[in-house]
């Protein structure tokens, strides 16, 4: 029950501030009728408890709970632990095709991005704990040399068992790195569903 409301509490406490100040300022109390002074306070509490409520609810849920938070982080911990393959089950020769028919059913467009920004498969993904990153600036500016790695050995850990699924996360990692070359922060490029 706490983590749901503390986000509510800590909007009642930034709104009870602001809007004790602005009482404060605007309409000092007098100090002759404690009848009078209660009542705003009571008044003023209301105000600040249900525009903090109101408040919570608009913004809606930016975060996951502390639940989901701890059921990502074991399964990330159990996926980490499992023993490292030896030998990856596809050729090489073969993940790196995957990684071309991605990069060929991306629209023309964002295939000429990527004359700037090549694309470099790496097997250093359990390490990162990442199934891909993206290296440099932006389109916008471009003060750093750009490229996309995608991961191999996470993403063969992951997904292939079945290679449809496989051939699918790799594309889905190219669009999610390339909508951060794109200028895109990682918050947007979840929105996109990336």
């Amino acid at each position: 029950m706490w983590p749901l409301l503390r986000p509510t509490l800590g909007a009642a406490a930034i709104a009870a501030s602001v809007v004790g100040l602005a009482i404060l300022l605007l309409n000092p109390p007098s100090l002759s009728g404690a009848e009078d002074l209660l009542a705003s306070v009571a008044v003023a509490i209301a105000l600040i408890l249900v525009s903090a409520w109101a408040t919570v609810r608009l913004l809606g849920r930016d975060a996951m709970s502390e639940a989901e938070f701890d059921r990502v982080v074991e399964r990330t911990e159990r996926l980490a632990r499992r023993p490292s393959p030896g030998e990856p089950d596809l050729p090489e020769d073969h993940f790196d095709a995957l990684v071309a028919e991605a990069i060929d059913r991306l629209p023309a467009e964002f295939r000429r991005l990527l004359e700037d920004a090549p694309v470099v498969v790496s097997t250093r993904g359990r390490r990162e704990g990442a199934y891909g990153h993206y290296h440099g600036g932006t389109v916008a500016s471009d003060r750093y040399e750009d490229r996309i790695v995608i991961y191999r050995d996470t993403l063969e850990r992951d997904f292939g068992h079945d290679p449809d699924l496989l051939a699918a996360q790799i594309e889905r990692t190219l669009r999610h790195e390339l909508a951060h070359h794109l200028g895109w922060a990682e918050r947007g490029v979840r929105d996109l569903g990336l």
